[in-house]
């Protein structure tokens, strides 16, 4: 059996992490790197693809030092990274432009006429899902409306994931997960083109890459990408997988029937099962294997508005969310003693709903401090969670609840997932989830696990916390309240999109973004 580390590769939407585990899966070192958004305009939110990889290029560096080892010491390496958006390149794996990321809303008004013109439920039917504004199809067909020079000169159209091991390996792949994106056939888990030509970019079949299972060699570390990373050229990397479904292989949860939750920039809620069931309310993707479907009820509202709290009124040296929680911790206490009855919609980036959704704090009084604010913001993020698991649990049976991301290694914050829920949650070993779901594909590449089901079996749960009775009753008090807001609210955000809309043709708009995700 081959010897060494494994490497799990993890892009995120604004930064890029490198994790060095060994073959139990314990971390041996970590290295972060950013590569930050960029808004040139409101709805439109990019990244530079060169940025990309040169975060990347800088955390296996960092990674490779944290550990105290040497490149040829990393057995294989394994990919993921954030899912939707468009890394477009030519033919000759160049970049078309910046990359679209999956906050951008651009393609709002292509999923609003789908919509009107009924092809949302015909998309639903054929390909598992209903387009979002920040699909690869949906972008795609902007592309092709407002860029059909771009659009023409597409040789791959690519995810985050894809462009971080072509930068690699040189090799252009699709993962089975990740191809299913809008791409495939619900039914038969291959490329559509009856789908495409639904959505009007059949055009763009031709771009799309050839798929391979996620724990396959996809290709090997190139002598120029050894160079500058510090790996050894000719180290195998695994195809990978969308971080979505790599967290869920990092947590153990690889059957039917288990909810996996990440609390990332996206509030992510999915669970596998043994046979397609579409709806409206989540997307019915690829498993990590032909006849198993995951299905993922997602929006852009989940610890990306913790991100922004600290942000904006952090103090200097709080770290990250899990460390700035922790410098919280007493403030927090105050809050969570008293009756405070502030609701916080965190519909920053996007929402579960049709309309336009804007992020909103009600029932703010001059008596309200800093803790109070981020006791309704960590209430507001896990009731959206909340709406999305509700949904799922309509249909499958839900068995095993395992959480991950968005500092849910804070006993506070996972036991308010526990209460809200109303559900017995687990927190995982290692709080890098999808670094080791991407690790585990590599392991099994590299003929250290027998296959992915075998390694992740023997995850690791560090705490279970069980929902407490008084608190569950006040949380679902709490979650009403935000429900009747929602309702309320509904008509007014037209408007309020409206008003934004003035503001970006008088040059006058922020850089938000909104995009409704089916109500």
């Amino acid at each position: 059996m081959p010897e060494g580390y494994l490497l799990g590769l993890d892009g995120g939407s604004s930064s890029t992490k490198a994790v060095i585990f060994d073959a139990q899966g314990e971390v041996v070192g970590v290295g972060r790197h950013g590569a930050p958004l960029e808004h040139p305009q409101a709805h439109r939110v990019e990244r530079d693809m060169q940025a990309v990889w040169r975060s990347a290029v800088q955390a296996i560096r960092q990674a490779l030092q944290d550990a105290d080892i040497d490149g040829r010491e990393i057995a294989a390496i394994g990919v993921t990274a954030h899912g939707d958006g468009l890394y477009p390149v030519d033919q000759l794996g160049a970049p078309l432009g910046k990359a679209i990321t999956s906050l951008d809303s651009r393609a709002t008004g292509i999923v609003e006429r789908w919509s009107r013109e009924g092809v949302q439920a015909q998309a639903l039917a054929c390909l598992g899902q209903v387009p979002f504004a920040f699909s690869p199809v949906a972008l795609l067909a902007w592309m092709q409306a407002h860029e059909p020079a771009r659009f023409s000169a597409l040789g791959h159209a690519l995810t985050c994931k894809d462009w971080l091991r072509l930068k690699l390996t040189g090799e252009v792949f699709a993962d089975f997960t990740e191809a299913s994106t809008g791409y495939t056939d619900v039914h038969t888990q291959r490329y559509s083109r009856e789908g495409l030509a639904l959505l009007g970019i059949e055009a763009a079949f031709g771009a799309l890459p050839a798929v391979r299972m996620p724990d396959e060699v996809a290709g090997q570390v190139t002598a120029s990408a050894a160079r500058e990373t510090g790996l050894r050229a000719g180290t195998p990397v695994a195809t990978g997988l969308h971080d979505v479904t790599a967290s869920a292989v990092g947590l153990g949860n690889v059957e039917a029937d288990t909810l996996t939750i990440a609390a990332g920039t996206f509030s992510i809620n999915e669970v596998f099962s043994n046979a397609p069931r579409p709806d409206f309310r989540w997307a019915t993707r690829n498993g990590l294997r032909p006849g198993q479907w995951l299905n993922m009820a997602v929006s852009p509202a989940s610890s990306s508005n913790l991100e922004w709290f600290h942000r904006q009124w952090g103090r200097p040296g709080d770290g990250g969310t899990a460390a700035f929680l922790a410098d919280m911790e007493s403030a927090l206490e105050d809050a969570f003693a008293s009756a405070s009855r502030l609701v916080y919609h965190p519909f920053l980036y996007g929402s579960p709903y049709t309309e336009p959704a804007s992020a909103g704090l009600f029932g703010l009084q001059g008596w309200h401090g800093r803790g109070h604010v981020l006791r309704a913001i960590l209430e507001g993020v896990v009731f959206n969670h909340r709406v999305h698991v509700d949904a799922l649990a309509s249909a499958f049976a839900i068995r095993r609840t395992r959480i991950t991301g968005g500092g849910t290694q804070s006993p506070r914050l996972a036991q308010l997932f526990a209460d809200t829920l109303g559900r017995e949650v687990e927190i995982g070993a290692t709080p890098e989830a999808a670094a080791w779901g991407a690790a585990i594909c590599a392991g099994v590449a590299a003929g250290l696990f027998p296959s992915i089901e075998a390694a992740a079996s023997d995850a690791r749960m560090v705490r279970r916390h069980v929902p407490d009775a008084a608190a569950q009753s006040a949380c679902q008090a709490q979650f009403e309240r935000y429900e009747r807001l929602v309702e309320s609210l509904c008509p007014l955000w037209s408007m309020l999109d409206a008003e934004s809309a003035t503001a970006v043709e008088s040059g006058e708009a922020s850089h938000s973004t909104t995009q409704g995700v089916g109500r």
